[in-house]
């Protein structure tokens, strides 16, 4: 059987979806980026959606996996600081996946984190994390450009998956500070920041860029599911 991977995604209301119907502007909805799940399904996996009502627990004995996707910024008080006033911020979506983090850690579950998934794992693990750095926001370009390269730690899993270095796009404009508890740096850029970080003693990886935007079939999406079959 395919390995079910939990996907959680982002609440907006009809009035924020250009050419929804006007009469449907406060009705809710959940979004889901396809490219998490064309990742999932292109390595050998189903997705499943999880909606911000939803209890993790609930859904982790299910699941044989979990990827945390990017999107908007954590709600600075859950590493205790103050707002800067250049984010936006989600707190049903921070709540609702630092509660699946959990959960899947407890229940021992592959998990991938991108972009924002990277983040949520280090401040779950009590790191902290640099609210602006402008220069890493690459909107002025393609989200499938690749505009610096990433260097990895000889052993780790990402020097596995992508060898020495690889090349990667760069969509985010908040970057690790402190290092959570126990986790490990595997990945840099050229400049220092944190590109990757990985879990040891358990099936924990996350990356700072965005590789669904990059292929459909990048070895992250493989090296999840690969966990999510073993287990």
């Amino acid at each position: 059987m395919k390995p079910l991977i939990g996907v959680p995604g982002r609440r907006k209301v009809g009035s924020q979806v250009e050419g929804f119907p006007k009469p449907l502007d406060v009705l809710e909805m959940d979004v889901y980026l396809a490219d998490y799940s064309r990742g999932i399904l292109n390595a050998g996996g189903l997705p499943v959606n999880i909606p911000l009502d939803a209890d993790p627990a609930d859904y982790a004995p299910h699941l044989a996996g979990v990827l945390l996707t990017g999107g908007a910024d954590v709600e600075p008080s859950n590493y205790g600081q103050d707002p800067d006033g250049n984010g936006g911020y989600e707190n049903e979506r921070d709540r609702l996946e630092l509660a699946l983090l959990a959960a899947s850690l407890d229940n021992q579950l592959p998990v991938l984190g991108i972009c924002r998934g990277l983040q949520i794992l280090n401040i779950h693990t009590g790191g902290t994390l640099n609210q602006h750095v402008p220069p890493h926001s690459r909107y002025d370009v393609p989200t499938s450009a690749t505009v610096h390269d990433v260097i990895f730690e000889p052993g780790s899993c990402v020097h596995e998956l992508f060898g020495p270095t690889t090349s990667v796009n760069s969509l985010h404009h908040q970057t690790v500070d402190r290092l959570g508890a126990d986790l490990v740096v595997t990945g840099r850029a050229d400049d220092g920041t944190v590109e990757a970080v990985e879990l040891p003693g358990s099936d924990v990886l996350a990356v700072q860029w965005h590789p669904e935007m990059l292929s459909a079939n990048d070895p992250v999406f493989g090296w999840l599911i690969e966990r999510a079959q073993t287990r």
